[in-house]
C-alpha cells in the first residue's frame, strides 16, 4: 500500500516550473494502459566510445624484450581487413581495445566488428579473431544467488 495519500503528486522546480508527476502505484495500475501507448519508445542510451589505450601500446613497446619486432600489421580472420600499420590508417580500420605488459593484445575491427587477439609469446605470436555478437549469450552471464 502507498504512504501516498493523494494519487497525483505534481513536482515543480524552485521557479514553479513543472517538472514531472508522481502517481501512486494504485493509480498507475488504473492508468498504464492508457498512458503506456502515448510515452515515447525508450530509445538505447548510446553507449560512448572508449578511448584507446595507447599509452599501454607504447608501455608494451617501452617495455619490449623479445627477440622479435613489435609489429603494427593486424589481420581481420572473419572480413579479411588487413593492415600493415594500424595506426597510420585513416580513417582506423582497427581500434586498439588492449594492450597488457604480459603481451596480449586485442584490436576490433571496424568492417565487421570482430575481435582480434594477439598473444605475443617468447619465440611466437598467435593471433585469434572471434566474430562480433550483437548480443550476449545468456549462459556465459554470471549469475548469483539463487537460481531465477
Amino acid at each position: 500500500m502507498s504512504q501516498q495519500s493523494e494519487p497525483v503528486l505534481f513536482l515543480y522546480d524552485s521557479e514553479q516550473r513543472l517538472q514531472g508527476v508522481l502517481v501512486s502505484p494504485e493509480f498507475w495500475e488504473l492508468i498504464k494502459d492508457r498512458v503506456c501507448p502515448l510515452l515515447p519508445a525508450a530509445a538505447p542510451a548510446a553507449v560512448p566510445e572508449l578511448p584507446e589505450p595507447l599509452a599501454d601500446w607504447e608501455t608494451l613497446g617501452a617495455y619490449w624484450d623479445f627477440t622479435y619486432p613489435l609489429s603494427s600489421e593486424v589481420s581481420c580472420g572473419q572480413c579479411g581487413q588487413h593492415s600493415a600499420d594500424w595506426q597510420a590508417d585513416e580513417p582506423r580500420k582497427f581500434r586498439l581495445r588492449t594492450a597488457t605488459l604480459g603481451g596480449l593484445v586485442t584490436f576490433q575491427c571496424q568492417q565487421c566488428k570482430a575481435k582480434i587477439i594477439k598473444r605475443h609469446f617468447k619465440d611466437k605470436v598467435d593471433t585469434e579473431t572471434q566474430a562480433h555478437h550483437e548480443t550476449k549469450d545468456p549462459k556465459l552471464n554470471a549469475c548469483y544467488g539463487p537460481a531465477r
